[in-house]
């Protein structure tokens, strides 16, 4: 029992040891906040504690040194992020405040500063200088600007949460930053419309559809079928238009390798007495034909991208193939000639070339994802 006692009493001066050489080392490397932090959660055990008190009240007094040395190179600064600089280091300060806060008597030794007015002042100030970088971004009328812009405005809210006008400013901004792109049904050479061409249960433009919409890559573009477009009224800025210029759904070739087996079996036994018996044997034979059947599939389509002037913008080619092969064994001749591995051979299920509606909707599987990605990848551009 005295055994377990002396243990446990070893692991807590262990543990509290370790913690007061953490608190030490850190204040030794001049990470005064963490240092400031860690000892005040500590010193909420035993607040009594001598070396702690000492690193918390060290550190304390030399990270507030170093923050408002920063903050007040900062108000001399020209640059108008100077009240956001400022913010963040005031709250670095309060963070020290609230943790040593929590232990009333390490809060009568160190005395910290309370700087809960000040956050609110260049919390404030902040966000002002966001929202006004914003409108002048909106004022330069590009997608750029305002894509810069609907960032500016959420960094108003960030500060400022529930300033009404950089809500609306953000919304607004975000209208004219995004890129709507519509993705029209698909066609083949000729401008066929063909719907029956599907992925699953859904037509290949539908599920692309469905994936970019899920997600496009770039928050910055949107993706509407054409119908979605009318209906609501969404400002059209480009239209993808899929293409199938090239279908080949391949023909079979078949190649025949013939195998001669041969065994010698028994084909008589003639009994004279029990431990007289002859044997009469012969060879038979047999042909083993081994049939292997491929065939090559390809498709293409061609993606083209043009904006609302009707202009090219961007176009690819995508291609896809599907390899289909199959091997079965036949055999004419005699059965007795075939060994175990030869049957299992013959015996094997032989298998059929899909449809080529399944070798179709294959194709198409392939290119969806081939498309899917290529579309993505150039609306990360925006």
């Amino acid at each position: 029992m005295k055994l377990k006692l002396y243990i446990t009493i070893f692991i807590g001066f262990s543990l509290f040891a370790f913690s007061c050489k953490t608190a030490s080392k850190l204040y030794e490397k001049g990470n005064y906040d963490e240092a400031v932090e860690l000892a005040a959660k500590k010193l909420q055990k035993d607040p009594d504690d001598a070396k702690l008190l000492d690193i918390i009240n060290n550190s304390y007094r030399y990270a507030v040194n170093d923050h408002e040395s920063r903050i007040k190179s900062y108000s001399l600064s020209k640059n108008e992020l100077k009240w956001e600089w400022m913010y963040n280091e005031y709250v670095s300060l309060q963070r020290m405040y609230d943790a040593i806060y929590k232990v009333p008597a390490v809060m009568e030794i160190v005395k910290p500063f309370n700087y809960t007015d000040h956050l609110i002042i260049y919390r404030q100030k902040a966000g002002d200088v966001h929202y006004d970088r914003g409108i002048a971004f909106m004022q330069r009328y590009t997608k750029k600007s305002y894509q810069d812009a609907y960032r500016e405005f959420q960094l108003a809210l960030h500060f400022n949460p529930g300033n009404r006008d950089a809500t609306i400013k953000m919304e607004e901004a975000y209208e004219y930053a995004v890129t709507n792109i519509i993705i029209l049904p698909m066609q083949q050479q000729g401008g066929y419309v063909y719907s029956s061409y599907s992925v699953g249960e859904k037509n290949l433009d539908d599920k692309l559809l469905q994936n970019l919409q899920y997600n496009s890559g770039n928050k910055f573009v949107k993706f509407y079928s054409a119908w979605d477009a009318r209906s609501k009224q969404i400002r059209v800025d480009q239209e993808v238009e899929m293409r199938i210029t090239n279908i080949d759904i391949g023909r079979q070739f078949e190649t025949r390798n013939i195998r001669k087996v041969s065994k010698e079996i028994v084909v008589k036994e003639t009994v004279y007495k029990p431990d007289s018996i002859v044997k009469e044997y012969a060879v038979v034979k047999a042909n083993i034909i081994t049939k292997k059947r491929n065939m090559n599939s390809y498709m293409s389509i061609q993606l083209n991208i043009r904006n609302s002037d009707g202009q090219w913008v961007w176009n690819d080619q995508l291609n896809a193939e599907y390899y289909w092969a199959t091997e079965f064994s036949e055999f004419n001749g005699d059965a007795r000639a075939l060994n175990e591995s030869d049957k299992q051979l013959i015996n094997a299920r032989k298998e059929f070339a899909p449809s080529n509606a399944s070798i179709e909707n294959i194709l198409l599987d392939n290119l969806n994802n081939n498309t899917l990605q290529r579309i993505r990848n150039y609306a990360n551009r925006f």
